[in-house]
């Protein structure tokens, strides 16, 4: 398919088997990934491949979160939060977790490496849709969480920017996509003081 294509016809595809997915396939998805446009070419993206136990990683971050606002850890919510928790990564057979690391380089302006990462996720989302997978991309409180640095490992200053859950399709593809046309988005400035009163 072509990018024009591939952009309209993309689809959040929350429902995956659990079917194996090559390495080689993950790989080319990184790799669609890197070649995100970042600016003085500081590559700020960090990836962790999340496969089998190691899915494990996720599920005792969220778990660790949930359980934070929760007085009693032994009570009955506590217990039903945790297990709920731990079973959310096991969604998907790949969860490509996906952080920024900004470059603390003089000139580097921090908001733009964030952008260069969602650069990449879009480019990886992309790919994985002309793969013929599917794929979600899941964000939320807990995703920009401190503890979810700790269990990945991650610098103060670094930042989670979401999963991506990834596997073979377990639901209608054919999803019917929907836009507010880009002219109600758009103003075409022609002259310097046309944005002015």
């Amino acid at each position: 398919m072509n990018v024009s294509e591939a952009i309209r016809s993309r689809r959040s595809i929350g429902k995956v088997k659990q079917d194996e997915i090559p390495q080689a396939t993950i790989e080319a998805i990184l790799e669609a990934g890197i070649w995100a446009p970042n600016h003085r070419l500081t590559q700020p993206w960090r990836f962790f491949v999340l496969r089998g136990e190691g899915r494990n990683v996720l599920g005792e971050a969220m778990a660790d979160i949930a359980l934070e606002s929760i007085e009693d850890k032994n009570s009955e919510e506590a217990v039903k939060a945790r297990e709920t928790a731990l079973q959310r990564p096991l969604r998907a057979p790949v969860i490509i977790t996906v952080a920024v690391s900004p470059s603390d380089k003089t000139g580097v302006v921090e908001l733009e490496e964030y952008g260069a990462v969602f650069s990449a996720i879009q480019n990886m989302l992309l790919e994985i849709h002309a793969q013929g997978l599917g794929a979600v991309w899941r964000t939320g409180d807990p995703t920009y969480h401190a503890k979810m640095n700790e269990h990945f490992g991650l610098a103060p200053q670094d930042k989670v920017l979401g999963f991506i859950y990834l596997g073979v399709p377990d639901m209608d593809k054919e999803l019917v996509g929907k836009r507010t046309d880009v002219q109600e988005k758009t103003i075409w400035v022609d002259r310097a003081d046309q944005l002015k009163g």
